[in-house]
């Protein structure tokens, strides 16, 4: 192959996974906030190549082939409508989230396990209204011990959310990086500043 095709992104493993596209459905709002919906570029090329997409926004740097020369898509557009799911699956991540990644006996952030409110060796399940995220220090101080034993407080009773509860939370904890081709697209509903 010529160097005159090639690019940085090729001579430079690295560089592969640089370029994500922000992908939105055909509403304009991105699949999922947290973890937001991002592709690698190779994806959202692919994806406009066989028309399944429409690019609204494009990287400075460009893909070549002999032919064609192509700018990375920055935010590409389902064309076919994704109906998002109802039910929220049961996860250790969907957890944290619901609890806004803090302790619900103490409020601390960071190192973070669940906690059974009824314990299991009480007869507690696991479920949506039974597990909470707890602090190491708070979960060992509560044990297989009752909320009234153990002297402690839930800041919030568990619940089931529902999908677009957790999207909306979701939203108030953006990743490291985000593209200014992005920002609009992740805010284009959020109120604006008088």
């Amino acid at each position: 192959m010529d160097a005159d095709f090639r690019t940085s992104f090729v001579r430079d493993p690295a560089g592969l996974r640089q370029h994500p596209a922000l992908v939105l459905n055909a509403d304009y709002r991105p699949l999922s906030y947290y973890p937001l919906s991002l592709w690698p570029w190779q994806e959202a090329v692919k994806a406009a190549w066989l028309d399944r997409v429409d690019i609204v926004a494009e990287y400075e740097a460009e893909v070549r082939s002999p032919s064609t020369v192509i700018r990375i898509p920055s935010v590409v557009v389902l064309k076919e409508f994704v109906k998002p799911q109802k039910r929220v699956a049961f996860t250790r991540f969907n957890l944290f989230l619901r609890d806004e990644f803090c302790c619900q006996y103490c409020g601390a952030k960071g190192d973070l396990t669940f906690d059974h409110v009824v314990p299991r060796a009480r007869g507690g399940v696991t479920s949506w209204e039974n597990v909470v995220a707890a602090c190491s220090r708070c979960n060992l101080r509560k044990g297989s011990k009752s909320l009234r034993q153990s002297g402690l407080s839930l800041r919030r009773a568990p619940r089931r959310p529902a999908s677009e509860e957790l999207q909306n939370t979701g939203r108030r904890f953006p990743p490291n990086h985000l593209h200014d081709s992005w920002i609009d697209f992740l805010y284009w509903d959020a109120e604006l500043e008088q």
